[in-house]
């Protein structure tokens, strides 16, 4: 066992949690869905609402590396339609974190991601002169947005079903889920520090800790999505999604 900041971690939770970073860095570089294997992986090794909050820095280090790279494909009126929903989301999301034990709020993060799969299924079979592109499906989109990533940081199923209902370009999707995520990952900090006391110097010592293996994730997912073409790269996310649903079944 290792002792690290508070920590006793085993050799192989170890190793798990440095996976658990780089997969965090090739979904914020575009590989979208893959950091659903990361999530479970966390909530089975430290409970549900404490790997939300170790969680947490390790995105928004993985969400700068997103935004310094995808920085100028960003849509900023899909952003400016989301970001205050969002935000009355996060709040809900933390009032429900604190009156729910661990063990419901992991069997919520499990219903989120397999409502979310198919919704964006459906979505995707959807003709796509019929997507509503309307103020009133951003702020149901952005408030449910912020409720999913506070519990769980599961937003990216449901900011996935928006954006890819927008039928936005790849490069676009992804600069526009980048800006999406820095904001509001940066907004959720004080929520874990001071509401549900998820984040503190300790488990922000070990994400730094995870750090280098962000950073090749990160690297590792500009490549992947260099090689992808544009009309197999919506799949990709779907795919990914369903695979990240089917391991939360074990």
């Amino acid at each position: 066992m290792l002792e690290l900041f508070g920590y006793s971690l085993s050799y192989a939770t170890l190793a798990l949690l440095m996976l658990v970073a780089f997969f965090i860095g090739m979904a914020k570089t575009g590989v979208h869905g893959i950091s659903m294997f990361a999530i479970p992986l966390l909530a089975i090794i430290f409970g549900g609402k404490m790997s939300a909050g170790l969680m947490l820095p390790m995105l928004i280090m993985a969400d700068l590396f997103a935004v310094k790279y995808y920085h100028r494909h960003a849509n900023w009126r899909y952003l400016l339609k989301l970001f205050p929903s969002a935000a009355v989301g996060v709040l809900i999301g933390t009032y429900l974190g604190n009156v729910i034990d661990d063990e419901v709020f992991r069997n919520v993060m499990s219903v989120i991601i397999f409502v979310s799969l198919g919704i964006m299924l459906w979505m995707e079979k959807a003709n796509k002169d019929t997507v509503p592109d309307y103020l009133w499906f951003a702020i149901l989109m952005g408030t449910l947005g912020g409720i999913t990533t506070m519990i769980g940081n599961l937003a990216g199923s449901v900011m996935a079903l928006y954006l890819l209902s927008m039928r936005l370009p790849k490069n676009v999707y992804i600069g526009t889920s980048a800006w999406f995520f820095l904001a509001i990952n940066l907004f959720k900090v004080p929520f874990h520090v001071f509401s549900w006391h998820s984040v503190n110097l300790n488990s922000f010592y070990l994400n730094l800790l995870c750090l280098p293996a962000i950073a090749i994730g990160a690297w590792a997912g500009v490549g992947i999505v260099k090689r992808i073409p544009e009309k197999y790269y919506r799949w990709l996310v779907i795919s990914m999604t369903a695979v990240a649903a089917g391991f939360m079944l074990f």
